[in-house]
């Protein structure tokens, strides 16, 4: 249902069943798929690729040009997974000659005035809250959460099942399974309720525990915790996932915590 209000380029590939509420633009090279209802005062411009069953909500722009000023033209885009809720103001940029594009998983909520910048990619199952701004080149694993007003560092990668909180300035790549929080962003904890959530069970959740007490708790650098987690800990997905994304960390990965005994942090 597509109300006469609404303008839809000629050329936008929209499903039957698709809605589309007074005054949103629909350009030329867009393609949106059944059962995706378009609020009114949305942008929808080249490049969009958005999924079934999607909402997105008034003063959205999807698939706009990248701010980035090496952009030279290229044909790129900008994806949306099916089911994925997209509040008020979002902005999703679409992607530069380095990814040719920008994806949002499936299942996602991007809470209202996040910004996903070009070649970022989101995964599935992702809450993204309110205000929080991706820089490019950004990657967030499956099942993150991202509290509010965080901003996250171009080229930082955040690892599935993770929890971050609000207010925080990413600048490290951050593990899978984790919370982090304070300032500087430093390891908190295992994500343990989430993770019981999606079902992992507590001898899994108490081996990933056992990870991180080597990694962040044992006092030696990354290299020899690594080697360690290796000898000490029985093969498994969530040991080698861990050991995989802390050895090809590209910006270096948060730190554990710890406090002087002046009471000061030390990181």
């Amino acid at each position: 249902m597509n109300q006469p209000l609404a303008y839809i380029h000629p050329e936008a590939k929209i499903a039957q069943n698709v809605v589309v509420e007074p005054f949103t633009t629909i350009d030329k090279d867009v393609e949106i798929g059944e059962g995706t209802w378009i609020g009114p005062n949305v942008t929808i411009m080249q490049g969009a690729r958005i999924g079934k069953n999607c909402k997105i909500f008034p003063g959205a722009v999807i698939a706009a040009m990248p701010q980035d000023l090496k952009f030279a033209g290229e044909k790129t885009t900008a994806h949306i997974g099916d089911n994925t809720v997209i509040r008020e103001c979002v902005t999703v940029n679409r992607g530069t000659i380095d990814r040719m594009r920008t994806v949002v998983g499936a299942n996602c909520l991007l809470m209202a005035y996040v910004h996903v910048a070009h070649d970022c990619i989101v995964g599935d199952n992702c809450v993204l809250a309110n205000s929080v701004q991706l820089a490019g080149h950004v990657e967030i694993g499956d099942y993150a959460i991202v509290g509010g007003m965080s901003a996250v560092h171009q080229f930082v990668k955040v690892g599935p099942h993770t929890m971050i909180s609000g207010g925080s300035l990413v600048r490290k790549d951050v593990p899978p399974f984790v919370k982090a929080g304070r300032e500087p962003l430093t390891y908190s904890g295992i994500n343990s309720i989430g993770l019981r959530r999606r079902g992992y069970s507590d001898i899994k959740i108490s081996e990933i525990q056992q990870i991180y007490r080597l990694l962040f708790l044992s006092k030696l650098n990354n290299a020899d915790a690594l080697d360690k987690v290796e000898l000490e800990l029985l093969p498994s997905p969530e040991r080698d996932e861990v050991v995989n994304f802390v050895r090809n960390s590209g910006r270096g990965v948060i730190k554990g915590y710890s406090r002087s005994s002046n009471g000061s942090s030390d990181y």
